[in-house]
């Protein structure tokens, strides 16, 4: 690995890394706040973050403020960028697909299957680096906005056991029913709309065996909450499947980092109490 950045922050340090992915092929960067002090026995608690569309790893650690929580509870937070980068890597002309907009899924068709293997990367690569490199322990949980809250959900309802507990800001928590989804999953995964299924919140929620605590937080006014977000959908997907999820509307707030630095202290401390227990 190479350190490309280091900043004291909140008695801590942020720090941005690369390293070359042998899931996805290439160069990847992701930022990771250590709090200051003695990591407990065993090492910090791990949170990791997942930005949405358009985003690298620096969106959320120079917009959410989030910092400060994490000095405050002793909690490491691990925010990789949202795709595969590079010349080699494939893209396409739409700022919703390609380069920025990996979707954290594992894509099967052409071009984008020789680098698109976001899914796999955050739940196997990027953990077994950290726990290897960084002063933590192997407890995790899992977070993220927009794509990235999508990907958040849809880890920790894939992978029982692995996260102590998940949040999410704004999820695209119907990709299968929405125009960002089927475009996204076309592409990365073809026409077969039941190998979709894998990557929609709503449906695994309805599958899922294991329980886990579940915070969503969705502004009122955000733009695209009708079009493409469709949050209704997992609150019924959730209560059909009497899966215990919290689900916040939040009056007046949109889709951008204001929201999400307006609540992020609520949902660090949230995990927090989780990887204590």
């Amino acid at each position: 690995m190479e350190r490309v950045e280091s900043h004291a922050v909140s008695g801590g340090v942020q720090e941005v890394w690369s390293h070359a992915s042998s899931t996805l092929g290439c160069t990847m960067r992701f930022g990771v706040f250590v709090p200051g002090g003695e990591p407990p026995a065993g090492g910090f608690p791990v949170l990791y973050w997942l930005s949405g569309l358009t985003c690298t790893e620096q969106n959320f650690i120079t917009k959410a403020a989030a910092q400060r929580y994490a000095a405050e509870h002793g909690v490491v937070i691990v925010a990789p960028d949202t795709s595969p980068r590079g010349d080699d890597v494939a893209d396409d002309a739409g700022w919703d697909l390609g380069k920025g907009a990996g979707f954290y899924v594992d894509a099967t068709q052409a071009p984008w299957s020789a680098h698109y293997r976001m899914y796999t990367y955050v739940r196997d690569e990027l953990p077994a680096l950290v726990e290897a490199s960084f002063p933590v322990s192997a407890a995790r949980s899992v977070s993220g906005h927009s794509m990235g809250g999508h990907g958040a959900l849809v880890l920790a309802l894939r992978n029982p056991g692995m996260y102590r507990s998940v949040s999410a800001f704004s999820p695209i928590v119907a990709p299968t029913e929405v125009p960002w989804g089927h475009k996204a999953f076309g592409a990365y995964l073809g026409s077969d709309r039941s190998a979709w299924e894998a990557y929609d919140a709503c449906v695994l929620v309805g599958r899922a065996s294991h329980r886990l605590p579940v915070l969503v937080d969705q502004g009122t006014a955000d733009g695209f909450l009708e079009e493409q977000l469709q949050t209704h959908r997992f609150v019924e997907a959730a209560a059909a499947a009497g899966f215990p999820a919290e689900v916040r509307m939040q009056d007046g707030y949109d889709h951008s980092y204001y929201f999400v630095s307006t609540f992020v202290g609520e949902h660090v401390a949230f995990h927090a109490a989780a990887l204590r227990g």
